[in-house]
């Protein structure tokens, strides 16, 4: 039916839709100031914004002491550490020496993020030799294994950790 008649609807055949909609204006009847304020809200979607810390929410858990001096309280889940370390608690683990490439390619080799060259090498030449076809009698079945080890290792290679 038009603005300020949202949910309420006219029932028209489809030919008088047609014509009813080619005619509808929904800024009829509006000046340029109640105009330029719909667009402001449009870029927002029409919801209300507050400045940051200007909310009640965080007004609220400020006063409860939940957040004191920009550190998180024990109410506040922060896995990326976001806020810092809270008073009295270290960091949760310590931070890793690889990369995700290199984590992904340990994994694949079974190892941790520990291994060192050593580690890294023996546990690569022992997949290669229970893989690897010949040692297998020809069987082919475990070659795509095989492909992903030799890629685990080359990425290993690359990343400095071999």
């Amino acid at each position: 039916m038009g603005r300020g008649k949202e949910g309420k609807f006219f029932q028209f055949c489809l030919d008088h839709v047609k014509a009813y909609n080619a005619t509808y204006n929904y800024f009829a009847g509006m000046n340029d100031e109640a105009l330029a304020a719909y667009a402001k809200q449009e870029e927002i979607g029409h919801r209300p914004t507050w400045k940051l810390g200007v909310n009640s929410k965080a007004a609220r858990m400020a006063q409860r002491g939940r957040v004191a001096g920009g550190a998180a309280g024990p109410e506040v889940q922060d896995g990326f550490n976001i806020f810092g370390a809270r008073s009295g608690q270290e960091a949760s683990k310590p931070e890793s020496r690889v990369g995700i490439l290199a984590r992904k390619a340990l994994d694949t080799l079974g190892l941790d993020d520990s291994a060192d060259k050593a580690a890294i090498k023996a546990r690569y030449k022992e997949l290669v030799k229970r893989f690897h076809p010949d040692a297998n009698a020809g069987d082919r079945s475990r070659e795509g294994t095989l492909q992903e080890i030799l890629k685990a290792y080359q990425t290993l290679k690359a990343q400095g950790l071999v």
